[in-house]
């Protein structure tokens, strides 16, 4: 009898070989060849793609940066909490291969009743009672259910893992891009400073005019209402570079003051990597996470399908036991007191195939909204790409003209007060050059941020890097105005 069961069992695992339900195969997808907006490159020499692409801007203020809000940022914890969650689920699952091994064991006292044991007087109704044993547990899982159920925590876990690299791309992006915007909200107040510097002196020789009588009070007026508006943005850009000082300290997992001291001190824009290498679209499905995690989960509801599937066929289980039984314990382990058993359970709803085939359409319509959700994330990230790569372009054009309407703005503000000197202008032409070189200097600043910016929005977007031996950013040096009370604000 105990071979026949061992002869089954074995017969079991030969057959385990199929599982019911259907196998996860990749969705095709018919993407483009590449991208619309991808810049020329030479594919053939750029290398792989860095991960680590913050390392090209050559920042130790950034990479510091990075390194705490990989180390310490709260939403990565908790994602990195959730995979290690999910990493036990799977290692649980897993046991559900093997047989499931107990022991246990028993002494009591017993008393039957009169009606129990009619005729017999109490103290003979009494008695004591030991057992030991060891029970094991199999199911032989002929249709796959248990194998489809592993499959699909795998892949769970799978996802899992690609929410937190998602998540990890998220957190440096999200830290590259407030730091760029740090340097260039303190670069736009360098810039406003240096021109109230300049509309100060300004004011300052129109009311000694003024006290000489060579010029009116409206001149004075004008120049003083200028400083006042120029003044006037300073708090505005303090506050801002203040709250990107917090975001950042928040995203490294530090208080908000924690960055102050450090981040106060201005510093330079970070080096601009160029040329871009996207790649193609079919890249990105092997490189972006979070069509990693979409595609994991597609293919945990498909095995979850199979899992439903089994459920219309018997469960078949094995089950053993190994003990020993006795009235008194010093007879327990005696050969006479050996106990045990061999079984083959069938357990079968057939009765119930309504609910299971209502849990099968329901796994087949989860599967079917994961198959949507892949889609479109695949979608998302394809039009991701896109505009990461057309605002890059763009903004890399915007700020060629900027930089020329500045330095036109510079050599404009240097004329004017030089035809003031000679006095062959007016006050209001000086007071209009400053204008304009204030406005086209914070235009430059803004144009220089929003590239850098999108150099990194085209890294988030890739979910990886760019080839390496970048040239260094070029920081624009603008010709000065006239020397000493002119002197125009210069965005170095």
């Amino acid at each position: 009898m105990v071979m026949r069961a061992l002869a089954l069992a074995a017969a079991a695992v030969l057959l385990a070989a199929c599982a019911l339900g259907p196998d996860h195969v990749r969705p095709d997808l018919a993407l483009p060849g590449q991208y619309a907006r991808a810049p020329s490159v030479d594919a053939s020499t750029a290398p792989a793609p860095d991960a680590a692409f913050w390392g090209d801007f050559d920042d130790p203020v950034l990479d510091a940066l990075v390194v705490d809000a990989l180390r310490a940022n709260h939403d990565l914890r908790i994602a990195l909490a959730n995979y290690e969650r999910a990493n036990a689920l799977l290692r649980g699952a897993g046991f559900d291969r093997f047989p499931t091994v107990t022991a246990d064991g028993q002494a009591a006292s017993v008393r039957q009743s009169a009606g129990e044991a009619p005729g017999l007087p109490r103290a003979a109704r009494d008695g004591d009672s030991y057992r030991a044993g060891i029970r094991a547990s199999w199911e032989l899982d002929l249709f796959g259910r248990v194998r489809r159920g592993l499959e699909s925590r795998r892949a769970d876990a799978a996802a899992t893992a690609a929410d937190l690299s998602a998540l990890q791309v998220a957190i440096v992006g999200e830290v590259v891009h407030g730091y760029v915007e740090l340097r260039g909200a303190q670069e736009r107040l360098r810039v406003a400073r240096a021109n109230a510097d300049n509309q100060r002196q300004t004011l300052e020789l129109v009311e000694a005019r003024h006290a000489a009588g060579r010029d009116t009070g409206f001149d004075t007026a004008r120049a003083r209402a200028q400083l006042s508006t120029t003044q006037a943005t300073v708090p505005a850009l303090e506050a801002e570079a203040a709250v990107l000082q917090h975001r950042l300290a928040v995203l490294a997992g530090r208080t908000p003051d924690a960055h102050v001291a450090a981040l106060s001190e201005p510093g330079p824009l970070p080096a601009l990597p160029a040329p871009l290498d996207a790649g193609t679209p079919g890249d990105l499905l092997r490189r972006r996470p979070d069509i990693a995690a979409a595609e994991g989960r597609l293919h945990a509801a498909t095995a979850r399908i199979g899992v439903a599937t089994a459920d219309l066929f018997p469960r078949f289980t094995l089950g053993g036991l190994i003990g020993t039984q006795a009235f008194d314990s010093s007879a327990l382990f005696e050969r006479d007191s050996e106990t045990r058993l061999v079984a083959l359970g069938i357990d079968w709803s057939f009765l119930d195939a309504g609910r299971v085939r209502a849990r099968i359409a329901a796994a087949d319509a989860e599967a079917a909204a994961e198959l949507a959700r892949y889609e479109q994330t695949v979608l998302l990230a394809l039009e991701d790409v896109e505009n990461a790569l057309v605002r890059h372009a763009r903004s890399l054009e915007q700020e060629q003209h900027l930089q020329s309407a500045a330095e036109d703005s510079a050599r404009a503000a240097r004329l004017a007060g030089q035809r003031f000197d000679a006095g062959a202008a007016g006050l209001l032409e000086v007071l209009d050059a400053e204008r304009t070189l204030l406005q086209a200097q914070d235009a430059f600043a803004r144009a220089r941020t929003r590239t850098v910016a999108s150099a990194a929005a085209v890294y988030r977007a890739l979910a990886g890097g760019w080839p390496p031996h970048r040239p260094a950013y070029q920081r624009i040096d603008q010709p000065s105005a006239v020397e000493g009370r002119f002197s125009a604000a210069d965005p170095e």
